[in-house]
């Protein structure tokens, strides 16, 4: 069973030297079922950007797996990069898969430690601060690299990252920092990320554009506003054109993606009887992954159409798509395996650091989404068990010799 035990022993501090622990040691037991695995997670707090006490119970957890594999098999290495922490098999095996979840949390809401019981359908259920986002997911991945970095059955070599700081700033992003500094860690023929997805294969992503569109105009009294140029009114003709818009599809790999452009946030003028002299509005544009960033900035600004002097447009943020990459075998057989159903990720992931490599890539992991971040956050313990016998069977089953030309998946 995973259990989270309290040791009082001195610890020892990163450059080695003898020290108090900041906290009791936390023992996970990775080898454990991964429905208590994922008690145990939750369990350790790990608000982003405080990710350390986790990342030292993962870490220690699998430098235990990597002391007991067998004589004469590869090592397994487990390196500790910030609190990112990456383990890999090395048995030169034909593919590699790479697992990914990220360790930290939204703030907790009085949900910490975790509860079990029944949700409102009588499911056995895991209540708890990242019980669906995505500490269940980081347990099944875990488990699954525990329970096969020393079998004969493993049949794809297997990199484990556990990253920090997803829910913030992708400034902090710990998967874009290794991306960066260590690229050569997230190279592999498929990856999985353990964001919750019903344990549907959720397949790529789209991207996302975020401007800000800015008129300038001269502020006067509201009751002699031919002395003023009202800035909100400048902005009509960009709010007209973007309420306008028709959304595209595009197919791609048997999915259909559907994009869309919102005005997402508006202002101006600073009282009720005054002509404003200034005036903004957020635009987000969400793109299907057949644009590149480039292609999907151009169609943006031609829809936007600016060609007031008074009127500018700032680009704030960029984040590129994912294309799904079911037309290679390492992901097709595992969209097979996890029932022959894919659907599109509208939202926008971490699956995009691992396209951006060219590594095809898929969000699957238990839970409803619709209860990331909530106060009453759940996981049904079945969907744990289920999602995890999906990947043991993929991990254990021989691949296909050729890595692309599979064929595409339904969609649903």
């Amino acid at each position: 069973m995973a259990t989270l035990d309290r040791v009082n022993a001195k610890d020892f501090d990163r450059a080695g030297s003898a020290g108090p622990a900041p906290h009791a040691r936390d023992h996970l037991d990775l080898r454990a079922d991964p429905v208590e695995l994922t008690a145990a997670l939750i369990d350790i707090p790990s608000v982003s950007r405080d990710e350390a006490r986790i990342a030292d119970a993962v870490e220690a957890a699998l430098r235990d797996v990597a002391a007991t594999i067998p004589e004469g098999m590869p090592a397994v290495t487990v390196e500790r990069i910030g609190d990112n922490v990456v383990a890999r098999t090395h048995r030169g095996l034909p593919q590699r898969a790479i697992l990914a979840g990220h360790l930290d949390t939204v703030p907790i809401a009085d949900n910490v430690p975790s509860t079990r019981g029944v949700d409102a359908e009588g499911q056995d259920t895991i209540f708890g601060c990242g019980a669906v986002d995505m500490k269940s997911g980081d347990a099944c991945y875990l488990h699954a690299f525990a329970t096969l970095a020393g079998s004969p059955a493993l049949k794809r070599d297997l990199t484990l990252i556990m990253y920090v700081c997803e829910e913030i700033a992708g400034e902090f992003n710990g998967l874009g920092h290794l991306a960066d500094s260590h690229p050569h860690l997230l190279e592999g023929d498929v990856a999985l990320l353990g964001e919750p997805s019903g344990n549907v294969i959720e397949a790529g992503c789209q991207g996302s554009i975020r401007v800000k569109v800015t008129a300038h105009g001269t502020r006067a009294h509201s009751a002699r506003a031919w002395l003023g140029d009202n800035a909100a009114h400048r902005l009509t003709g960009v709010l007209s054109r973007v309420a306008a818009y028709s959304a595209g599809t595009a197919r791609i790999d048997g999915l259909t993606y559907r994009e869309g452009m919102q005005v997402v946030h508006i202002q101006s003028g600073v009282a009720t009887n005054t002509v404003p002299d200034e005036a903004w509005a957020y635009v987000n544009y969400r793109f299907a992954p057949h644009r590149d960033t480039d292609e999907a900035i151009a169609h943006l600004m031609g829809v936007l159409a600016i060609d007031d002097p008074l009127v500018d447009v700032e680009i704030e943020d960029v984040s590129p798509g994912a294309a799904p990459g079911l037309d290679r075998a390492a992901a097709a057989e595992l969209v097979a395996i996890a029932g022959g159903v894919a659907k599109p990720k509208y939202g926008w992931t971490d699956v995009s650091r691992f396209a951006a490599l060219g590594i095809p890539a898929v969000n699957f992991g238990p839970g409803d989404p619709a209860y990331c971040h909530k106060r009453d956050e759940q996981i049904p313990v079945d969907m744990i068990t289920e999602l995890f016998d999906d990947l043991l069977r993929y991990l254990t089953t021989a691949p296909a010799d050729d890595g692309r030309n599979a064929t595409a998946p339904a969609s649903s």
